[in-house]
Formats: structure tokens, sequence, C-alpha cells
């Protein structure tokens, strides 16, 4: 029987993207692991590996294809003794076997230390049950067709993979735990529609306000449809709270230099180059760390209280912008945030992050200073309940002990969502990052 390739789903929230191109042709033998096609998602180029063999019988979705819907079928593979020629492309909705192929970031940009846990994406199949609020259980393929042979319902299954990733060893201690069997399907219930974000003014109404010769059209990217709708949304439903403080950064400026005078030589180069920002985040992170009420995520029904600060970092990168993340990073050196940065940074800007290096997270830091601004307001990104804005610093006449003095002093913005972070306790997070900002010592024990 024919196996459809599937439209992979990138990360559990991933919708549509574009199939950027084919690394295989019809006719071509397949075998598992084979790397068939590239899908660029707004965030990341992405590799597409088979997890069947056979021939490419037919290519359903031609390559250079934008918003392909997840699940939706973009190739065929005929299996062993089938006559490829003889395949035909499936009818819409028919699915008589499936498979989900696997998503890797293209190999040849990935940092060696960073490919292990790149076989954690593989994607969901389109045959999925749903759960009872009409999302599809985020499963492996394996696990998938164990759960099928066993006649387990996914959805009453507990991932312990990446993201609650259902995979194989939760199949198996279902069935040695008598997990819920499959029921019938219950009929959807119907849920009123989400009232649509507003969109802005039409294209034609923006362009009549010009002569026609005067601008250029320059069509919205996937990445920044998301960031627009993303932010938008996040205006729209988080209630924000700012808190501003001023930090003195000549003793962090004197130990940044000591540091990296005193780094150790590696292939000819300085192991490590701390930056500002690489101790910003730190801070944060020890803070954190420090008050960790307000370590938290919003969700409807509960407070996530997380055990970890995990700390992204705006990057900006053609076309938009990108938060990759420094993990537990109140417990690593500066220097291992330095060179983890300096990695995922470059990364970023070829698009060669995995989701797991970009989503999720407990708190952001935007840092606008090397612009030369002095204080901004960052916008909360959910499902973080904090963003901390940082402004350059710049030398300012201050007041020490009754007398002025010149003083190089940062202003910094922390947002907050209020439904999780109150005033006060924002108040008391950004006192603990002062803290670490003003007495950096405190960061190396």
């Amino acid at each position: 029987m024919p196996t459809n390739i599937l439209m992979p789903a990138l990360s559990p929230t991933m919708e549509k993207g574009n199939l950027a191109k084919w690394l295989k042709k019809e006719g071509d033998t397949i075998k598992s692991g084979d790397i068939i096609a590239e899908i660029e998602t707004d965030k990341a180029t992405m590799e597409v590996e088979a997890v069947d063999e056979g021939i490419l019988a037919k290519i359903v979705v031609p390559e250079g294809t934008a918003d392909v819907a997840v699940n939706e079928v973009i190739g065929v593979i005929a299996g062993e003794g089938e006559d490829a020629k003889s395949v035909s492309a499936p009818a819409a909705g028919a699915a008589p076997k499936a498979e989900a192929p696997k998503a890797e970031p293209a190999k040849a940009e990935v940092a060696p230390a960073a490919a292990a846990p790149a076989k954690a994406a593989e994607a969901p199949v389109a045959t999925a049950p749903a759960k009872a609020d009409g999302s599809r259980p985020f499963a492996s393929p394996l696990a998938r067709r164990l759960a099928k042979d066993a006649g387990l319902d996914l959805s009453a299954i507990a991932g312990s993979g990446p993201h609650g990733r259902i995979v194989e060893k939760d199949v198996e201690a279902a069935k040695k735990g008598g997990g819920a069997k499959a029921a019938p399907a219950a009929a959807p219930t119907a849920k009123p529609a989400a009232a649509p974000l507003a969109a802005g003014p039409s294209d034609e109404a923006v362009k009549k306000l010009f002569a026609p010769d005067s601008y250029e059209e320059i069509p919205h990217d996937g990445m920044r449809k998301t960031i627009a709708r993303r932010l938008l949304e996040a205006k729209q439903t988080v209630p924000h709270f700012y808190v501003t403080v001023d930090c003195e950064l000549d003793a962090l400026l004197k130990l940044r230099a000591e540091l990296n005078a005193a780094a150790p030589e590696k292939d000819g180069k300085p192991a490590y180059k701390l930056s500002v920002n690489d101790m910003v985040i730190k801070a944060l992170a020890l803070a954190l760390k420090a008050v960790p009420d307000a370590n938290v995520s919003w969700t409807e029904n509960t407070m996530l209280k997380h055990k970890h600060a995990d700390v992204g970092v705006a990057v900006s990168i053609p076309g938009g912008l990108i938060t990759p993340i420094i993990r537990d990073a109140c417990h690593k050196t500066l220097s291992q945030i330095s060179n983890e940065m300096k990695d995922m940074a470059a990364r970023a800007k070829a698009r060669k992050l995995k989701p797991e290096e970009y989503q999720g997270g407990t708190t952001a830091v935007s840092n606008l200073g090397m612009f030369g601004v002095k204080d901004f307001a960052a916008i909360v990104n959910p499902p973080h309940a904090t963003i901390l804005a940082v402004g350059a610093g710049e030398q300012r006449v201050i007041v020490k002990g009754g007398q002025p003095a010149v003083a190089t002093v940062m202003s910094v913005t922390l947002s907050t969502d209020h439904r999780a972070v109150d005033g006060a306790l924002g108040a008391e997070l950004l006192a603990a990052f002062k803290g670490y900002i003003e007495k950096p010592m405190a960061m190396l024990v």
C-alpha cells in the first residue's frame, strides 16, 4: 500500500510551512533516515527525514509552495513490489497509510553539541485522535503506531518527551499499566468562533493615500506575519505593567574588562569574550532565582511556577527577530552564557535554530543599548510573564554623599504580565537585578 508523506509539524504550535526544496525526485529510492526535503517556517529552515522505505512515486506539492498546512500530503512513496508509475496522488482527505517525516535543522549548519536532541523534533501524523479540547496529541510516529496496534487512546497518555511529546516508552508504560482503550469518537462540540484580531486598514484604503508610483509593495513573509499576530495578541490580552530603574555600571565594566583580560587562549583566540548583555542575562536569571514568585507563566486555570530560569534573548535577523533561549542560565558561568549566546545568535541569523532552542523560556531580555537607545518598554511575549528592556550605558551626573559625581548609568524597564506579576513583585525582581549589576562579583560565586 502506498505511504503518504505528510507536511510535518516542526513544533506543537505550527500550522503551516513553506516547502522550500525537494532533495529527492520522482523515481528515487528512499531509505528510512534519508533527507528528502527542506521546510521553511517563519523562524528556521528544517530538513525532513523519511521514516519509511520505498520509491518516491509522486511529488504532490512542488518545491517553492508556500503555506502548506500541517498533515497535508506532500508526496507518495510506493512500497515494496508496487509499481511506482501506477501510483496516483491521493484524493483530498484520502490517507490509506501515512508517515509524518522527522524534521531536523540542516545538519551542515548545526554545531555538534546541538545535534543530539534533533531527533526529538519528529512530527505528529494526520490520523491522530483528537483530545477532549479538540487538539491533537503530540506524539512520535512510532508511538502512534504502537498505540494504534495496542488499541490505546493517545489522548489518555502523558508524554515525557520534549514539549510533553508522547514517545515509545510512554506507550509501553501505558500498555503495562492498562492504559485507556480508544473510545468511539464523540460528536464534536461546537465552539463559538473567536473574535478576529484587528487587521488594520485594507491594502486599497492605504494605497489611496499615496501616488501610485511613490512606493514599492513588499509582501509580508511568514516571520513578519507571525510577529504581527503574536505581538498584537499580546497587547490585546496581556495587561502590561512597567517598572524602571537606573543601574550604575562602573563596577560591572571593570569586572568585565578583568575577566576578558584573564581569558585563556584556545586555538590562538580567547576562550571567551564577555559582553555587557551576557552579564545582564546572568543577573536576570539570578534575580529570578532570588525572587521565584516572579518566575512564572500565566494560564487560564493555573500559574506555572518554574524551577529554572530560562532566559530568552531577542536577536535581530533579516525580516524580523527571534529569541533563542539560554536554558537554566542561573547555573551557567558567564563564559558558558557568552559562548552559547554567540553560537545561537549566529545560527539564528542563518535560520538554523531548532524549535526547542527558541520556544518556551520563562523570561526575556531585549537590549537596544548598542543602538544608543536610552530607555524603552518591551512587549511581554507569552508564555513569559516578564521581559527586560535594556538601554545604553552612558555617563551621567549623579549625587553621591550629597555631592555631584559622574557614573556610567544604564536604564532598564521591566514589563510584566500584571495577572501573574504584580507591581510590588516586579519591583522586588528589578531590585534584585540591580543588586547583581551594581555588585557583579556576586555573579561569580
